[in-house]
């Protein structure tokens, strides 16, 4: 730690050392947790060294009083960085932490307390869990909360691009097989340091894990049996290609977060690496008492995968080098698999091998939601906008199909489509009566008119009938309202035939086909 201020602060108060011994004796035991103790105790010092100077408040314990608590408020916003104009923070996230770790500590002063038999110090803390839970939230998280919400709009979502992805696979297996030749033949501290930092790219790129959690992978994770053959029974629900990939991959379990087991798969190239970089550990100079796989020569620590991510991102040529980290590839795997049509059990089992709830993957691995608006939800607004929302009665929004440009008619092509209003001569139309479009389709103004003479509609000829059909048809089957698009195309195939017509004419005596072949149902 800094020999600074916050550094005397925290030496010197009895409180914030008590929760330091608490988190020690919880995370002690994993050396990357030491960090994070370390930064918790931080904050509690920043905290104190900041209500020395603005309240009068001197030892943490003070904080923990419910006399002094609207002080501890102050002294929060103030290391938090709280703009009163504004009502935002400088550092919500500070904020929320600081707060949590208060809270803790009112517990562990509760309980040493009541161990010595100080009643009336046990009713302090615990009456002020009772204020905290009151009135925390008001006067500090909900503005802090605000705060980081809103740090996160119009941010821009950058997923890595698929090319980029598959380029960087291609790197990782072209310099393997380099360096697993090298180690292969000159034993050296750096060449295996090379294959060690390849190898566990590799695996957090192909299996999409977190990189602390394969960087901390232990030896005896990959020493240990664990077959990956499934029994004669389970045999039975798998189809042939599914058995030949069991046998193909082996699959490991590690530790993930929040202590979860999680599986990491490997292919027979990064076996192949890991067995020669446990085989040859020793040689290259790594202490027997490094417990990790990816360990560093001469340490006792292991390579960071996201550092090794960062660098070969950069080496292989990437667009977007920035965009291939382990989260974000985490991301683009939850997002693009909405492609597939998976069903519940899927996304549990897809949830379950990236090791997080299926309610995390439901609320943060999926489409962007400005890309969900644009794509989904813009399509009812269009059908609101249209009037045409009752011709998608029963449908999901992936099956409406409606072309942004049907909704750009012309005056033009209103007044041509009035006066060469189609009607039909076949069985079907004839039953409907006359083929008149929706009055939706008429302009207002001519909707308003009083006393208008009526227009010669222009029968359908057989010659237009059948171009229409013979392009067409599927439409008409299915009871589906072609899209401009489509009638475009068909006006493009029989330009002779349909000379006299428009895609509004094309559109409408499908519409009236259907109406009438719904008739007959």
């Amino acid at each position: 730690m800094v020999q600074d201020d916050v550094y005397i602060a925290v030496k010197s108060d009895v409180c914030i050392m008590e929760y330091g011994e608490h988190l020690y004796h919880r995370l002690g035991y994993d050396v990357g947790k030491h960090e994070y103790i370390r930064q918790k105790l931080r904050e509690l010092g920043r905290l104190l060294v900041c209500s020395r100077k603005t309240t009068p408040l001197k030892t943490i314990q003070d904080h923990v009083k419910p006399i002094n608590f609207l002080h501890v408020v102050q002294a929060v916003k103030h290391v938090a960085g709280f703009d009163s104009e504004t009502n935002t923070y400088k550092c919500p996230s500070l904020a929320l932490k600081i707060g949590h770790s208060l809270k803790k500590i009112s517990m562990l002063v509760e309980s040493r307390a009541n161990v010595q038999s100080n009643y009336s110090a046990a009713k302090d803390a615990r009456t002020f869990r009772r204020v905290y839970e009151t009135r925390w939230n008001e006067l500090i998280s909900a503005a802090s909360l605000r705060t980081l919400q809103e740090s996160k709009w119009n941010a821009p979502q950058l997923l890595p691009f698929t090319k980029d992805v598959q380029t960087l696979h291609s790197y990782l297996d072209v310099q393997q097989q380099e360096v697993h030749s090298k180690l292969s033949a000159d034993k050296s501290p750096q060449t295996w340091s090379q294959l060690a930092k390849v190898t566990l790219t590799q695996v957090i790129l192909f299996n999409r894990r977190r990189a602390g959690e394969v960087s901390k992978m232990p030896l005896s994770a990959y020493l240990s049996q664990n077959p990956s053959d499934p029994q004669e029974d389970v045999n039975i629900a798998l189809s042939e290609l599914e058995k030949k990939l069991c046998k193909y991959f082996r699959r490991i379990e590690i530790r993930g977060k929040r202590g979860r087991k999680v599986p990491v798969l490997l292919t027979p190239a990064m076996q192949q690496a890991l067995d020669l970089l446990v085989g040859t550990r020793q040689e290259c100079g790594v202490p027997k008492e490094n417990i990790y796989l990816f360990a560093r020569p001469s340490a006792f620590t292991c390579y960071r995968g996201s550092d090794c991510l960062r660098y070969f991102a950069k080496a292989c040529g990437a667009k977007n080098p920035e965009s291939l980290t382990s989260t974000k590839l985490r991301k683009q795997t939850g997002t693009l698999s909405q492609v597939l049509n998976l069903t519940n059990t899927e996304l549990d089992l897809l949830a379950d091998f990236l090791g997080h709830d299926i309610r995390v993957h439901r609320q943060f691995y999926r489409l962007p939601e400005g890309t969900l608006q644009l794509a989904k939800i813009s399509k009812l607004l269009m059908a609101l906008e249209q009037g045409r929302l009752a011709e998608f009665q029963g449908k999901t929004l992936d099956d409406i199909s409606i072309d942004p440009e049907e909704g750009q008619v012309t005056s033009t092509q209103m007044e041509n489509q009035t006066t060469m209003r189609d009607g039909s001569n076949t069985d079907e139309a004839s039953q409907q009566g006359p083929m008149t479009p929706p009055p939706a389709a008429q302009p207002q103004t001519q909707r308003r008119q009083k006393g208008r003479q009526p227009f010669k509609k222009k029968l359908w000829e057989k010659m237009e009938i059948q171009a229409v059909e013979k392009h067409m048809m599927t439409f008409i089957n299915t009871c589906r309202v072609p899209r401009k698009s489509d009638c475009d195309k068909c006006l493009e195939m029989e330009g002779e035939a349909l000379k006299q017509r428009n895609w509004l004419a094309i559109k409408f005596y499908i519409k009236n086909r259907i109406t009438a072949l719904k008739s007959k149902m």
